[in-house]
């Protein structure tokens, strides 16, 4: 999987990339290798709000595009909730795949008339 890390008012330090990539490790092994996963990181002051540091992730797979997006006061854990969420949808994602899949065979299975001994 490759990842693309950009910065939106926030500096991308070789620290974060780092912590992006190590967050997303997990989900990158669940996914294909041509999948793109694009990471940006902001800073968004607000009025009354303690969370001003905010991390958006957008996951391309083939047919199918996933997003999580996750905000907090500290920049480490914006990330960690975002790669929570993504995860989250990632499993959902695999195991509709996998019950489409298992039920189109069971339906060819059926569909198929047995050879008379």
């Amino acid at each position: 999987m490759r990842i693309e890390v950009s910065g939106r008012n926030v500096p991308v330090t070789e620290n974060l990339r780092e912590r992006v990539e190590k967050r997303f490790e997990k989900i990158a092994r669940q996914v294909s290798e041509l999948a793109t996963l694009e990471v940006e990181l902001s800073e968004e002051p607000k009025r009354g709000s303690a969370d001003e540091q905010v991390a958006t992730a957008a996951l391309r797979l083939k047919g199918v595009t996933l997003r999580a997006h996750a905000a907090s006061p500290e920049m480490a854990h914006s990330i960690n909730l975002c790669g929570d969420g993504l995860a989250v949808q990632v499993k959902r994602h695999r195991d509709k795949r996998r019950k489409r899949r298992a039920t189109r065979a069971a339906q060819a299975a059926a569909s198929q008339p047995s050879a008379p001994m």
